[in-house]
């Protein structure tokens, strides 16, 4: 998906939601458990009550990966089920020397290797430029890099000076040295969002992906205010909110019901900025 496409399906939605598929085993609805395929069956049903709603959606990769082989079934399954009008991510912050970074990128791009087709994929920027322009080799894919999160852990590293900068700020300013706001979208906690004036003046133009929202506390109000720009700008992930609104056999119309909320809001948020 373009840049133009996703600025496109976020102002015809008037929605900047996106959903995160961190779909445990252990939190489904228990008549679901009797499917050949329970995550499978709730991710669809999920992406049935939503898919109007949102702009895409993010499965946490670790969520599959820790049921082996059955879980990449799962995966594959689901994401060949989102609409292709939303943007998906893989939300599997890799990142390693050049070599290990394009076999995760044939992973997750090439869908002659493993099966997947994401359009994106989040990664750590640590090792720096050699461990994130592999998967820049993939035209059309996108690199979400991790910028400013919300756990509490961020400020050991994310926050420590260097000289006028912080460490996110140069991750940032160096990052859109590598590529454009086409190709590279960073994550910023929504518990940041103090700071997204800041980072708005060093990422004018970037998507900012933003989790947090809902059951962390996040305020939308707040990462709407700083973070929206014309072309739209935000894509702010809910998902325990939305996934887990109910365990029983009416889940799906209540998430339907968590994201008809949070969808108003952005319209509102959205309607404000024109």
């Amino acid at each position: 998906m373009t840049y133009q496409e996703l600025s496109e399906q976020i102002a015809q939605k008037q929605s900047y939601l996106c959903v995160g598929l961190d779909t445990d085993l252990k939190k489904l609805p228990h008549h679901l458990l009797t499917e050949p395929d329970p995550v499978f069956a709730f991710n669809r049903a999920i992406i049935d009550a939503t898919a109007d709603l949102a702009v895409a959606y993010k499965p946490n990769i670790a969520f599959y990966e820790a049921q082996g082989p059955r879980g990449w079934e799962s995966l594959q399954k689901t994401l060949d089920y989102i609409p292709a009008n939303c943007f998906t991510i893989a939300d599997a912050k890799r990142g390693d020397i050049g070599n290990t970074s394009g076999l995760y990128a044939r992973a997750f791009f090439d869908p002659a290797a493993a099966g997947l087709h994401f359009d994106s994929i989040t990664v750590a920027p640590y090792m720096g430029h050699d461990s994130v322009t592999p998967f820049l080799d993939y035209e059309g894919k996108w690199v979400i890099l991790l910028a400013l999160t919300s756990n509490p852990g961020s400020a050991d590293f994310q926050r420590q000076s260097l000289g006028e900068q912080e460490l996110f700020e140069a991750v940032i300013e160096t990052a859109n040295s590598w590529a454009g706001p086409d190709r590279i979208m960073f994550v910023v906690g929504a518990t940041q969002a103090a700071e997204l004036g800041r980072i708005r003046q060093l990422a004018p133009k970037n998507f900012l992906l933003v989790p947090g929202v809902g059951a962390q506390g996040g305020s939308l109000e707040d990462v709407s205010r700083y973070g929206l720009t014309t072309d739209g700008g935000l894509l702010v992930n809910a998902s325990r909110s939305i996934l887990y609104a109910s365990g029983g056999t009416d889940f799906a119309r209540r998430a339907r019901a968590e994201a008809v909320s949070l969808q108003q809001e952005m319209a509102r948020h959205l309607q404000a900025i024109r």
